[in-house]
């Protein structure tokens, strides 16, 4: 049987999760269709979801079109849940996105869209609500067509548009407006089409269909379908173009073993549950499969998603969706087998945090570790635990994000929270290029590569490693890259390679001002280590012979003073704006833009409206959204994405650290003891 995964994807409140309510009732998997506002959706679960009407967990329900088993996947559409939205894109060979013909496209519309595009993954647009009052569909697609892409194609039109009886009619092979529109689309990316329609000629129906699904499966043009997820119209030709307009899952079932964890949730008895998309292989009930980047385990269940529910398989093989047991600690985003887990970050990342305070103090080790196992289906939200001030902190798209970790861990935890005032996420930049070493005292037994002399210094190291770091500011957008200089290779045990690596990238997330510090190049210059060795009668002895927990100790040192070489400037992060407003409101608003630090960079007037577009600090979004409303009259439309981080002007903000400081050596030394 053929599979497809599919999402759907939607602004919030575009109708996408009773899009989902709609199609499995088409399928056959349920009676009744049921109702956001009542609570009774398949794919909306938590209680906060059902109470709120809004998606905030991404969910798994499969159904049967024909020959062809569709695993749907139900995303958020709020802003604030975008990480979800991240970890599903992965796992997709098509999607729907859903625009209400009432709001039209609205700002994370543009946002999806804008990756989905980038992916490259095939979509299928629906015009969702023509039912109701004020629905458009010709101004919608001229809107689709200006700020989404011009390469739609539009599949039909609605009849009695804003009433309880509108439906939707696709175009048939006659219709010769509908042909010619579709060949000036299709012939962008096909010449022979490009030179009938240049000549003239007449193109038969057969051949634009093929040239329709040859395109739409290769992500060049998008199908639009119109309908309304409540009534049912025009559900059953979108389903169609489902079948027919979106690829199936690839992959050798014959092959190795691969695949991505894409959601993780605790089973029943507090278990690990990884959902597992494969893409190649046969993954069978007490295999052991490697996860993540090392080390393996051992399957202990599987559960294929089937016609509304799971059930329970001995296999999962390529193209299927199973929610896997027994995989220890994996991690969202980890391979499984010998895939190559994608670590790039399709959307920004959270540029907001706060800290979680327990209503009663006895409760803050309940607290840490409800939060951890938060954190394990929400890598972004980035646990931060200070010790000092014993404070729990966590990172945020926005306000919402706030209600549902504390109703999670009300429901889930019985534990009740505060929140501190949200502030702003700034990254740290190095100036400069800087380097630092750490030298082990030579002996006969020491295996050293050093180019340079040693340093000798007054309080040295209890480490027994030698260790040569050099940080140089990497392209912006780029990450932290760790590598081996050329006369180092081959001087170090890998596992004593990959300890440097992985503290440097650990060590790196607090700088000198305490936020982490991106995009930089590091390189290993120097290394030594004392091989095994034992005393008399010993074959090992680890007080006179390196572990890998010297290079994991000494490293930190070693970076950080190397980066205070270096120096660093605190960047804030800076959002996009676009904001649509009445002329004759803008006078008023302009002195408030200015005390908001927007940077305007565009205004064009398009009759009554003008719209301005610019940049804006992320910390000051939140307060132009509250003010707009009264500003305009509440004809004022804000939209804004992250755009990119800017050097701080004035006093750079700091962070308090947490941890033990490798900036302060007698204090690190003091409690970072070697064993």
């Amino acid at each position: 049987m053929k599979t497809l995964n599919l999402g759907i994807l939607a602004h919030v409140d575009a109708g996408k999760t009773s899009l989902t309510e709609r199609l499995l009732h088409t399928a056959g998997v349920i009676d009744e269709v049921g109702s956001v506002d009542g609570g009774d959706t398949q794919t909306d679960t938590m209680a906060l979801e059902r109470r709120r009407g809004i998606t905030i967990k991404s969910a798994v329900v499969s159904f049967a079109l024909g020959d062809l088993t569709v695993n749907l996947i139900d995303t958020p559409g709020h802003p604030d849940f975008i990480a979800e939205v991240e970890r599903v894109l992965n796992v997709l060979d098509g999607a729907v996105l859903v625009i209400s013909a009432v709001e039209g496209v609205q700002p994370q519309t543009r946002v999806l869209m804008r990756t989905l595009q980038r992916l490259r993954i095939p979509t299928v647009l629906f015009i969702n609500k023509i039912d109701r009052v004020g629905a458009q569909h010709e101004p919608l697609l001229r809107s689709i067509a200006e700020r989404l892409t011009p390469a739609i194609v539009s599949m039909g039109t609605p009849v009695e548009l804003g009433t309880r009886a509108a439906r939707f009619t696709p175009y048939g092979d006659p219709d010769a407006d509908h042909a010619a529109a579709q060949i000036s689309v299709l012939a962008d990316h096909d010449e022979r089409l490009m030179a009938a329609y240049v000549a003239d000629e007449r193109v038969s129906s057969p051949r634009l269909r093929r040239a329709l699904v040859r395109q739409s499966r290769r992500a060049q043009v998008h199908p639009v379908f119109a309908g309304s997820a409540i009534t049912g119209a025009g559900i059953d030709p979108l389903v169609g173009g489902i079948r027919e307009l979106l690829p199936r899952s690839r992959g050798d079932a014959a092959g190795p073993v691969s695949g991505t964890v894409f959601k993780i949730e605790r089973g029943p008895a507090g278990e690990r549950v990884a959902y597992v998309r494969m893409f190649a292989g046969t993954a069978r009930a007490r295999d052991r499969v490697q996860v993540g980047h090392g080390g393996d385990a051992k399957i202990t269940a599987i559960r294929v998603f089937h016609s509304g529910t799971t059930q329970e398989r001995r296999a999962v093989a390529a193209g299927e969706i199973a929610k896997v047991w027994g995989l220890g600690e994996v991690r969202i985003g980890d391979p499984v087998g010998t895939a190559d887990a994608d670590g790039a970050h399709y959307f920004a990342p959270p540029t907001l945090e706060t800290v979680v305070v327990p209503t009663h103090p006895s409760d803050m080790g309940r607290l840490h570790v409800a939060l951890t196992q938060i954190a394990e289906q929400d890598p972004l939200i980035n646990l931060r635990q200070d010790d000092a001030r014993r404070e729990l902190a966590v990172s945020l798209y926005g306000e919402v994000q706030k209600e549902v970790i504390q109703s999670t861990l009300v429901d889930d935890f019985d534990l009740e929270v505060e929140f501190r005032e949200t502030s702003t996420i700034c990254i740290e930049r190095l100036i400069g290029p800087g380097s630092a070493a750490e030298f082990l005292e030579e002996s006969p037994g020491t295996s050293t590569h050093q180019s340079v002399k040693p340093t000798i210094r007054d309080d040295p190291s209890p480490y027994l490693a030698t260790v040569g770091l050099r940080v140089e500011p990497g392209p912006v957008g780029g990450g932290t890259h760790f590598r081996l200089a050329g006369e180092v290779h081959g001087t170090i045990p890998p596992s004593f390679a990959t300890a440097v690596e992985e503290t440097v990238h650990g060590t790196l997330e607090q700088g000198l001002y305490g936020w982490q510090v991106a995009d930089c190049e590091v390189t290993m210059t120097h290394t030594g280590y004392i091989p095994r060795q034992g005393k008399r009668g010993q074959s090992f002895d680890s007080s006179i012979s390196t572990s890998a927990g010297d290079f994991r100790k000494l490293t930190p040192l070693v970076l950080m003073e190397a980066v205070r070489q270096a120096g660093t400037a605190v960047y804030e992060p800076m959002h996009r704006f676009r904001l649509e407003i009445p002329a004759d409101r803008l006078p008023p608003i302009i002195p408030v833009l200015a005390r908001l630090r927007t940077v305007v960079q565009t205004q064009v007037s398009k009759g009554s409206t003008d719209v301005l577009e610019g940049t804006i600090p992320a910390a000051r979004v939140h307060e132009l959204q509250e003010l707009l409303p009264a500003l305009s009259q509440g004809e004022g439309v804000l939209e804004s994405e992250f755009g990119h981080y800017q050097p701080v002007r004035g006093e750079a903000p700091s962070r308090a650290r947490t941890g033990h400081n490798p900036l302060h050596r007698k204090e690190y030394l003091l409690h970072v003891r070697r064993n």
